[in-house]
């Protein structure tokens, strides 16, 4: 499936854990985490147990300290694989809460939210086909809220303190 080593110390130092599967609670195998390396896979990584707090996405590669994964802090506490997904990518975004509102359906990338939807939030969506990532900037920046198949009522669904979204990708990188 996937494959992912913390380490407690930048540029792959210290103690390190290996991990090939969801885990909701990472505390016992180390106290913070200062760099990463993805061997296989999509992930998100999570600040607090059980896929709580900032979330981020992270592709194949090195992470050798924090800042290059966006991180805020040295807090890696649950990690979650991204399935892969070969089909088609299809979300409806509405601009208001119990899908309410003004409503887009997109099938790929929308690097500016307010130019394609006329809107500065999204406060419910319903993803019908793959995974998405969800971006608090334009141009796929800021904080980052990862989007399995299913219905989101309101923006707190999806892990958000805010219903502003700016810009938005289906998860397509394979492993």
């Amino acid at each position: 499936m996937g494959k992912i080593i913390f380490y407690e110390d930048r540029n792959f130092q210290g103690r390190s854990y290996e991990c090939s599967a969801d885990c909701s609670d990472l505390n016992s195998y180390f106290s913070r985490c200062n760099s990463i390396r993805v061997e296989n896979g999509n992930w998100m990584i999570y600040e607090h147990p059980n896929y709580t707090g900032y979330q981020y996405y992270l592709k194949k590669g090195e992470y050798p300290d924090f800042l290059q994964w966006l991180g805020y802090n040295d807090s890696v506490r649950s990690c979650r694989v991204i399935p892969q997904h070969r089909g088609s990518f299809r979300i409806k975004i509405y601009e208001k809460e119990d899908f309410r509102g003004q409503m887009m359906e997109f099938t790929e990338d929308c690097p500016h939210v307010y130019e394609e939807f006329n809107h500065h939030d999204i406060n419910s969506c319903n993803v019908l086909e793959g995974y998405w990532i969800f971006y608090e900037e334009p141009n796929y920046k800021g904080r980052q809220y990862y989007l399995r198949p299913g219905e989101y009522r309101r923006y707190t669904n999806w892990g958000a303190v805010n219903s502003k979204v700016a810009s938005f990708r289906p998860v397509q990188e394979f492993y």
